[in-house]
Formats: C-alpha cells, sequence, structure tokens
C-alpha cells in the first residue's frame, strides 16, 4: 500500500500594518491591545523602583567597604617599634571586647607647627592619651591627663606623656598597662596632617558643647586657625577648625580651663566624628569618608579589625566622657583601679 504524504504546514510572519497595529497571520485581524496592567509590568513601577534604590545603596555600600579595606591595609602596621609583638589579645570587634590606646602627639609637620610641638624628625611626646574599649556591646572611653606622673618602665617617674618620646608606642602602652593594671591590645597614632581631610570628607563637623574661643598658631590674624564655639549650641567645623578645638589649650572663653578640660572635648569630638560618620547626609560621601578614615590614623590592627572597630563603634551609644587626672599631677591608687574597672565595663 502507498504509504500517505506527510501533511503540509503554511508558516507565515506577522508584520505590522499601517497603523502601527501588528497582524495575525491568518488573513490580517488585528491583534488585541496590549492591557494597562501588562504595559504596567513592562514598565517601572514603584515596587521595582524601591528595588534598584535598594541594589543601588548596598553597591555604594559595598563601594565603600572595599574602599575602606584597601585603604586600611595600606596604613596597617606602621606604628613601628616592635608594638605588633608586644601587644596582642583581646576580641575580635564588634563581637569580641577589645582595648585599644589612642596617642595624638605634639609632632607636628610645617603646617601644622605650633609653639611646644617638635618636628616630624625628633622624638615627641604624647599630646593626647586615649584608652577605647569596643566590641561586645561594650563603648567606653577614658582620657589620662597628659602631665599625669606615673612610674616609666626603666626611667623612672615622670609625666606619663614622656613615655611615647623616650621609648614610643610599645612603651607608652607598657606603661598605660603598669599604671592601670589593665592590657592593652592595639594602638592607634593619630594623625594631625590627615584629621582635617577626613573632617572635610564628611562635610564637616557639627560640635556641641562648653564655650570655647581658641587660637592655634597665633590665629587667623597670624596666619593660624581660630575657632569659635558658643556655649550649648550646634557650631558647624570644617577640618581646620575641628583640629583647632581638639588642641586648642588656652580657651580664652574660659581662661581658668585645665587640661582634664580639654580630655573631655576631645573625647566630644570623637562622638561628633562618629554621628557625623554614620548621618543620613554623609551616605553619599562614603567612599571619600572610607577612604580618608584610614588615612586619619597609624595602627597595628589589619583592615578587617579596624573595619570592625569602627562599626563597634557606630552600633554603640556614645558614653559620657571620663578623664583620669588632677592637677598636682598625682592621682590616688584607689581612683586609678575605679576608672580602670569603668574602662572594663564592670
Amino acid at each position: 500500500m502507498p504509504q500517505p504524504s506527510p501533511p503540509q504546514y503554511n508558516v507565515y510572519r506577522a508584520r505590522r500594518g499601517l497603523l502601527g497595529r501588528r497582524r495575525s497571520g491568518d488573513g490580517g485581524v488585528p491583534s488585541p491591545k496590549p492591557s494597562r496592567r501588562g504595559l504596567r509590568d513592562r514598565g517601572l513601577t514603584p515596587g521595582r523602583f524601591v528595588k534598584w534604590l535598594l541594589l543601588a545603596a548596598l553597591g555604594w555600600l559595598a563601594l565603600s567597604l572595599v574602599v575602606f579595606l584597601v585603604s586600611a591595609q595600606i596604613q596597617s602596621f606602621q606604628v613601628g617599634g616592635d608594638v605588633g609583638d608586644a601587644l596582642g589579645g583581646g576580641g575580635f570587634p564588634p563581637i569580641g571586647a577589645t582595648t585599644i590606646l589612642v596617642l595624638g602627639s605634639d609632632q607636628r609637620s610645617e603646617d601644622n607647627a605650633e609653639p611646644g610641638s617638635t618636628s616630624e624628625e625628633g622624638p615627641s611626646r604624647a599630646d593626647t592619651i586615649m584608652l577605647l574599649r569596643v566590641g561586645g556591646a561594650q563603648n567606653q572611653r577614658l582620657s589620662i591627663a597628659r602631665d599625669t606622673r606615673v612610674d616609666i618602665p626603666g626611667r623612672g617617674r615622670q609625666p606619663i606623656n614622656a613615655a611615647l618620646a623616650i621609648g614610643g608606642p610599645t612603651l607608652a602602652a607598657r606603661t598605660v598597662e603598669d599604671y592601670l593594671g589593665i592590657d592593652v591590645n592595639h594602638v592607634m597614632l593619630a594623625s594631625f596632617d590627615n584629621f582635617p581631610p577626613l573632617i572635610d570628607a564628611m562635610g564637616g563637623l557639627t560640635y556641641e558643647g562648653a564655650c570655647v574661643v581658641g587660637r592655634v598658631n597665633g590665629g587667623y590674624a597670624n596666619g593660624g586657625v581660630t575657632v569659635r564655639v558658643p556655649a550649648g549650641e550646634p557650631t558647624q567645623l570644617n577640618g581646620e577648625q575641628a583640629l583647632a578645638l581638639a588642641r586648642t589649650r588656652k580657651n580664652e572663653c574660659r581662661p581658668n580651663e585645665t587640661d582634664l578640660s580639654r580630655a573631655r572635648r576631645q573625647q566630644k569630638i570623637i562622638g561628633a566624628i562618629k554621628n557625623g560618620v554614620f548621618s543620613p547626609k554623609a551616605f553619599p560621601r562614603l567612599p571619600l569618608i572610607a577612604w580618608q578614615g584610614p588615612r586619619a590614623v597609624r595602627s597595628d590592627m589589619s583592615g578587617p579589625t579596624l573595619l570592625g572597630t569602627f562599626a563597634a563603634l557606630a552600633v554603640t551609644p556614645s558614653p559620657d566622657p571620663d578623664v583620669l587626672g588632677s592637677g598636682s599631677g598625682e592621682v590616688p591608687e584607689e581612683a586609678r583601679a575605679a576608672a580602670a574597672q569603668r574602662l572594663l565595663g564592670r
């Protein structure tokens, strides 16, 4: 028997009509208009807008994270000496608690020099001595007045700020450990040259506190910087003004102010920096802030550890200023022990 031939199929291609409608292949019957719901599905809906906005924000955060880690890795392990071998231990912030010694020296470059400061080549005393206890839901700070008299290992009884000039950050950390009876896990050295760029990257600093009128390097009239902060009023400061506020020793607004007041003011500045970095207005500037943040300090910490430290500071409220010192420079042992317990959150 002969086999039947396979059926024949005709293939038609749809084409647009004169009025732009697509015609079907069975006689040119116009296809139905797409529904409004279909058009919305193909367009930008509020839900899709929020989705893309969130993706863009996450991408911006990821970029800032990478920039921070690169900058931190460049700056890490530049403290000098044998700090890395002498210190260590502690937790990994923000999960575990760690104790960090923050030192600001009186060493200045030509642009930041002032009477009483030392050159970049010579040994420098500590202008700021502050301990941070961060991580593990802790956020405590303790400043030590720079003229506090202590026993510096191997050098006898001297002001505590001399330890940095004698033996660098390693001896400074050991001196603080012996004085308070605690372990110091890491060290940060503040950079006065790179502090103003960090503040400017944030778009300025909003500070509120007691009245301050300070003139650093002779004030504006003599080529220096003048800073004015009215009492109890939020004041916007640029990078140079914020640095001048941190360094002001003679407050014309309060002539009887001591170094203890200056240390409390420095702690308030750190709180203001934290609030500025994590404010909504700083979000568009995050990559620039992420680059300048690690450049403002030199530390023995790696990039991830430094990032964890900043994260721990961000997720915990700022504590009230706490300063250890006295007018005579001598602090009783009971006061030192109490300050150490407050720092450790006990």
